[in-house]
């Protein structure tokens, strides 16, 4: 008894004292020396910055009004949470106290979150184009406390850095006038640059332009390895999807060569997770082969979306699989409790680019054992293709096919093979340190989602994922619309309020696509009411394109028309019109989006791989367009059987009751289904089948 006391004190000792302990590591751990405003931000990215010697702000007018009180330069440094660059720069440079005892002095330093405040972001990398430089991130700005910029550049090391603050400081400082007039000059050509005429010349939206578009373009495409040439590759879907509804349409088999090549490249590369789903962000080199390792919402969103798409064309068992994985690895690492999805997984872990995804070979012999050596061939994991730190990146030569046939094995085999190293591998690595999450969910990147499953959905007739995409607009209809207004950001605590015209495109776009799956009327009527608030807050009366912002409180007006790896919110507009003229039957719309098209023509026409986009409104434009109405009872069914099959240039719409739209008024009968295919208002005679109004469709 004296015994088990003594233990029990002995104990009771020990608790106490691994507790003190614990408590003071704790606190240890937890100790800042330094802490700015950031701290008081959701973004992870700001609150990356939130412990730097840099007395960090965030953009508020609160803070550009002190900038100007102070007559203070101001020092705006833009970047997201993801970007490897901006780690190192924050690693190197603003961590350090020389560096932040001269910005502190001399600077109102300002931190901002592109993915939050995309709008400022085009204004700055506007700017750093005009000087003759490529951009990217992170992009570190001097202003004058007006905003207008008097220099721009991305990574510095922390010398470079030094140099800059002190000479940009000082020329400010010994002549301010010859400062504000160089700032004046580069504030003009920003706004220069977001002025656009308009053009009704409508005859000019010919076959021939768009012709000569592709031409144009075909001159930089990368027939042997697939996407434009170049020493990095770069997903850009809304070019695949423009380029793989053209081929079919004008049954071009070289574009419908290149755009499976590419495809293939892509899929088959290390820019696809082979193990865990879903693609990063770009390849580092021409092969496809060495990734960028962060993983973006807006990329993946649109690549499910495409390759479903592809799928329908192809009928490709790989194009599904990835389809199914990057949705699966979507729900699985980016999906909120709430049902939003973040924005990014981080490149780097434990400060090392890739280093969750790589392996060592050491790694895989020990995990795989007797598979390691079919592995090793699937995978390539050979000398010659080491990367950092003698690691290895998986990725694949060629088609299943034809590696089956090289090792004498069966499909069957080779399937069950995968499936064994997908969860020995996975479990291997899930038990190390994972990327960090940009837990932000943003509206305009979750409706190029819904539209991903909405096109998966289609392609697959897999219930849940329609039901996915609902609950997608579910969540942005609950956290971020209140007041007949978007919200583009959305974390609980966020201060966040604006909204950008891409919201109010993609959203619109999705809630369309809604429409046209589910012929529930409610998806179609918010189009329409976005659409209407659109008009109202973003036209641009001068241009009859729209602006990026609802105010108008930056240095320069921004009309963002270039398509890139998301495609410019005035395509997406001008697309979301079309669409609307034709199921509306309204006339306006139909005018406008080929006036917004028309003024745009001439960038079309010379650079189409950066207005794809425009180039698939150009498509529908120049060539036949149809509108295919199914009416009736089993309109549901017959939608679903005709939206399977890959149909470009063809609106297809439904209805199962009484309906006032034009498309289906005075159209329906009791107990019967009946399609309708129309071009211009002008419709066939109605059938009852899908393979006849399919004939019909092609005879028109």
């Amino acid at each position: 008894m004296v015994l088990k006391k003594v233990l029990s004190c002995c104990f009771s000792i020990v608790l106490m004292v691994f507790l003190l302990l614990a408590c003071k590591k704790t606190i240890k751990t937890d100790a800042h020396d330094f802490t700015n405003d950031l701290i008081h931000e959701t973004s992870p990215y700001l609150l990356q910055h939130a412990h730097n010697p840099v007395n960090w702000r965030a953009w508020n007018e609160n803070v550009l009004e002190e900038a100007k009180n102070a007559n203070k330069l101001i020092l705006l440094s833009i970047g997201y949470s993801s970007c490897h660059w901006c780690h190192v720069m924050e690693e190197e440079t603003f961590e350090d106290t020389e560096v932040a005892k001269l910005m502190n002095e001399s600077f109102i330093s300002i931190k901002v979150d592109r993915e939050e405040r995309p709008d400022i972001d085009q204004v700055y990398q506007t700017a750093a184009q005009l000087q003759g430089q490529n951009g990217g991130w992170p992009l570190n700005a001097i202003t004058l406390p007006n905003g207008k910029p008097l220099y721009l550049g991305t990574y510095h090391t922390k010398e470079q850095w030094i140099q800059v603050l002190s000479n940009v400081n000082k020329q400010f400082s010994e002549d301010p006038q010859k400062a504000a007039e160089y700032a004046d000059r580069l504030a003009a050509g920003i706004e220069e640059t977001n002025v656009f005429t308009p053009s009704s010349e409508f005859e000019k939206l010919t076959e021939d332009a768009l012709e000569s578009g592709i031409d144009n373009w075909k001159e930089n495409w990368d027939l042997a390895l697939g996407g434009d040439k170049g020493q990095q590759k770069f997903p850009v879907p809304n070019s695949l999807d423009f380029l793989l509804d053209y081929a079919v349409l004008t049954n071009n088999q070289e574009v419908v060569s290149h755009v499976e090549n590419t495809l293939n490249r892509m899929a088959n590369g290390g820019i696809y997770d082979h193990l865990g789903g879903g693609f990063f962000r770009y390849s580092t080199d021409p092969k496809w082969k060495v990734p960028h390792f962060e993983k973006m919402l807006y990329d993946n969103a649109q690549l499910i979306g495409l390759y479903s798409k592809a799928y329908k064309v192809f009928k490709e068992p790989l194009y599904k699989d990835v389809v199914f994985e990057t949705i699966a690895f979507l729900n699985r690492e980016m999906k909120n409790t709430e049902g939003g999805y973040y924005a990014a997984l981080d490149a780097d872990s434990e400060g090392e680019e890739g280093k969750f995804y790589t392996w060592k070979k050491l790694e895989l012999e020990a995990v795989l054992g007797d598979d390691f050596t079919l592995f090793s061939k699937y995978y390539n994991i050979e000398k010659s293709n080491v990367w950092e730190n003698e690691s290895y990146i998986l990725y694949k030569d060629g088609s299943d096919e034809t590696f089956v046939k090289d090792q004498e094995i069966s499909l069957t085999e080779l399937t069950r093979y995968k499936k064994k190293w997908n969860e020995i591998l996975m479990k291997a690595r899930n038990i190390r340190v994972r990327p960090n999450t940009d837990d932000k969910v943003l509206t305009s990147w979750n409706a190029l989602l819904i539209s991903g499953f909405v096109e998966a959905y289609t392609a697959f007739g897999e219930e849940e994922f329609l039901n996915q995409a609902i609950a997608v607009y579910d969540f942005i209809r609950d956290k971020s619309y209140d007041t007949d207004r978007l919200k583009h950001s959305y974390k609980v605590g966020s201060k966040r309020k604006e909204g950008f015209l891409e919201d109010y495109a993609f959203l619109t776009k999705a809630a369309i696509e809604l429409y046209k799956v589910s012929l529930n009327a409610s998806y179609l009527d918010f189009a329409n009411s976005l659409t209407e608030k659109t008009q109202e807050g973003f036209l641009d009366a001068n241009s009859s394109l729209f602006r990026f912002n609802e105010t108008e409180n930056l240095i320069s007006n921004i009309i963002k028309t270039h398509d890139g790896d998301i495609p410019s919110p005035n395509s997406v507009m001008a697309n979301n019109l079309f669409q609307l003229g034709h199921i509306n039957y309204n006339v306006s719309y139909a005018k406008q989006s080929k006036t917004m098209l028309t003024t745009l023509l001439p960038y079309v026409t010379e650079y189409s791989s950066s207005y794809a986009n425009w180039s698939h409104l150009l498509l529908k434009v120049s060539h036949p367009f149809y509108e295919i109405a199914v009416v009736g009872e089993e309109a549901q069914s017959k939608i679903a059987d005709l939206q399977n099959k890959h149909i470009p240039n063809t609106l297809i719409v439904g209805s199962p009751q009484e309906s006032e739209l034009p498309l289906f008024e005075d159209r329906f009968v009791d107990g019967e289904t009946y399609i309708y295919v129309c071009q211009d208002r002008v419709c066939k005679l109605p059938v009852t089948t899908v393979e006849a109004a399919l004939g019909q469709l092609k005879n028109f």
